[in-house]
């Protein structure tokens, strides 16, 4: 199962959020009396493996309970630091987990790896005095982790990558990786791109107007593009969507293979004169155009089938992510989800997974590697506008059902008995761990989900 992942990093020095939908799945054994008959129910089904899937997702995130606190904040640890923003306490935005390592990266840019074999602190990866960690991408393909930085230095203009492998870092050696793409200038508004899907990266240099392409495995260059009227460019599997500067009437486009950047197809789509674009999407063969206050177009680039979705029903979303496993794709506005497919129409709606955040940030939001359940920070009780602590929603992408809700008033949700007993470095209480939750992760081989706050504290919820 290949994951689905991407992470965009624009060189500048407000930090930036990428998009990220990560996948790994394990079998998890069912341990109930009846597993036989669940088994040949599940068979003999109309529904097929729907409600099997759901009772076995109901049971995998029943009695979670609160097993572990990490803290980023370490002012001893932090002497070396020379800028004064890197050693206040600052809220966690990004949260990765490979190998048994919980990684968690701060808004002011510090980046800890903690060890669940042990529960402690393993080393922080700022590894000079004067960086600033913005993004964190977990390498599959050589088990390595990639920070993205800027630096003091440098005036925090350009972005500087580094890959280090997840042994070394377990070791406590975070120095022992090596720097990626030095050959590009990667300054503001150049970018770098992380492509799980195609197993690419793509990095753009602003200063000479050149995207290039390196493989992910070796981070070998396999070709570049030089055309200084390319506006975007958008990554799909198996392809590149080039969109270049609007003409009054049209939009160009090209659609490049992603393997050797050849070019498949090229078109213009027609637009409407004296309005702006909200937003040009690839996806496949589909590609989803959408203006101000005009009907959503979805057009097979195949054969030219062109589907027109009312403004009325189709109002233009904060975010996408696509589901590539499903062949639908999730909208965010006003704090809701819904799942639309290719023909416009909607498949879902949610009924109870409210976000907390008016603003869409996703790395509140985990997507399973077969896309079919959604976990959010969510309000726990969404008729309550004055609320002060949210919780963490399961729902079945397909159906809209909550399937399971960490929340502060349920009394079985509380401290696991055996971090008591091992005398856990736990000094919140269930409500203040779920207070002003920043950044989610789901670790999907250990079955844990893995919360941050504003206070820089990560915590750790499993059965």
């Amino acid at each position: 199962m290949e994951s689905v992942s991407k992470v965009r990093m624009q060189s500048s020095p407000r930090p930036t959020y990428g998009r990220r939908i990560v996948a790994r799945k394990r079998t998890r054994p069912d341990d109930t009396k009846n597993c036989v008959r669940k088994l040949l129910k599940r068979e003999i089904s109309r529904a097929g493996n729907w409600a099997f899937n759901r009772t076995n997702s109901q049971e995998k995130f029943r009695n979670f309970h609160l097993q572990e606190e990490f803290d980023t904040h370490d002012p001893k640890a932090h002497h070396f630091l020379k800028l004064p923003f890197l050693k206040k306490r600052s809220r966690i935005v990004e949260i990765v987990a490979a190998r048994d390592t919980v990684f968690a990266l701060t808004h002011s840019g510090i980046c800890a790896a903690f060890s669940r074999d042990t529960n402690k602190r393993i080393c922080f990866l700022n590894i000079r005095d004067d960086e600033v960690i913005r993004s964190l991408f977990y390498n599959k393909n050589n088990d390595s982790l990639i920070t993205v930085s800027v630096y003091a230095s440098d005036n925090f203009s350009s972005l500087k990558c580094r890959t280090t492998p997840i042994e070394y870092i377990r070791r406590g050696q975070p120095d022992a990786g090596f720097p990626l793409f030095e050959s590009e200038s990667l300054r503001w508004p150049g970018f770098v791109e992380f492509d799980d899907v195609n197993g690419k990266v793509l990095t753009y240099s602003a200063q000479d107007r050149i995207y290039k392409v390196f493989d992910l495995k070796n981070y070998t260059m396999l070709y570049s593009i030089s055309d200084e009227h390319v506006q975007e460019i958008k990554i799909s599997p198996g392809i590149m969507l080039l969109i270049f500067d609007r003409a009054q009437s049209h939009v160009p486009l090209k659609i490049l293979s992603i393997e050797d950047g050849s070019v498949l197809k090229a078109f213009n789509h027609l637009l409407h004169r004296n309005k702006k674009v909200d937003f040009i999407e690839q996806f496949n063969e589909k590609l989803l155009v959408k203006q101000e206050n005009e009907n959503l177009q979805i057009l097979d680039v195949r054969n030219s089938q062109l589907t027109e979705v009312s403004r009325t029903e189709f109002m233009t979303p904060s975010a996408f992510i696509f589901l590539y496993e499903n062949q639908l794709f999730l909208t965010f506005r006003n704090r809701t989800v819904a799942v639309w497919n290719f023909r416009g129409e909607l498949v879902t709606s949610f009924e109870d997974h409210l976000l907390w955040y008016p603003d869409c940030n996703t790395n509140n939001i985990y997507i399973t590697s077969e896309q079919d359940l959604i976990i959010s920070y969510c309000k726990a009780h969404p008729d309550n506008s004055v609320e002060e602590v949210g919780s963490i929603n399961i729902s079945n992408i397909l159906t809209g059902k909550c399937l399971a809700k960490i929340r502060a008033d349920d009394p079985s949700v509380r401290i696991s008995p055996r971090a008591r007993a091992n005398s856990s470095n736990i000094r919140s209480s269930v409500q203040e761990a779920l207070e002003d939750v920043t950044a989610l992760f789901y670790d999907e081989e250990r079955n844990e989900i893995y919360t941050g706050n504003r206070h820089g504290l990560v915590h750790v919820w499993s059965n």
